[in-house]
């Protein structure tokens, strides 16, 4: 994780290095270790007052394909610079009308070890139907404890960057306990 500032800085960097006019605005800008995720929004189709739930939801699939590849190499650029800079992937999204997609996103291995009583949970999902490997129940797993503790999450990272202050305003290592024995 990096902190609120670092944050803030990476956002003000993409906010300035976007080309104007590529997105209406800059809607969220995501890191972890190995990716960052830049969304922005695009405008809405015009359509007819009397357009039909399904003829909506196409345009916006449809502007949001057609912003996709209108500023594919636009998006390239920026994001070599970024990956040189942050020494991470860059993946993209859009939002139109309420819609949102992604585009290509870094699917990054993560290695744990499970007891039986976990691989088991992991087997019966798979065993359903539910998801075709552990690896994919693992996923699943992750994504049903995300979608029902958005707010506990938040209280943690909010709780973890706390600690990242107060470790930073702590005595100055270099006069440790160390230099004071050579004094």
């Amino acid at each position: 994780m990096i902190t609120a500032e670092q944050h803030e800085q990476l956002r003000g960097w993409f906010s300035g290095r976007i080309p104007e006019g590529l997105f209406e605005r800059l809607v969220e800008v995501v890191v972890d270790r190995e990716e960052i995720t830049v969304v922005g929004r695009v405008p809405e189709p015009k359509l007819a007052d009397d357009a039909s739930p399904a003829e909506r939801t196409a345009a916006l699939d449809g502007r949001i394909q057609e912003f996709r590849e209108r500023t594919r190499d636009e998006r390239i650029a920026v994001a070599r610079e970024a990956e040189h800079r942050y020494g991470r992937k860059v993946s993209w999204g859009a939002e139109c009308g309420g819609r949102r997609a992604m585009f290509t996103q870094v699917s990054a291995p993560v290695m744990t070890r499970l007891r039986q009583p976990e691989r088991q949970v992991l087997d019966t999902l798979v065993a359903g139907g539910v998801v075709r490997s552990r690896s994919e129940a693992l996923a699943w797993c992750v994504r049903l404890v995300q979608s029902h503790t958005d707010d506990w999450l938040g209280e943690l990272r909010d709780s973890l960057e706390r600690v990242r202050e107060v470790r930073a305003q702590g005595p100055d290592r270099a006069s440790g306990p160390a230099e004071e024995e050579n004094a």
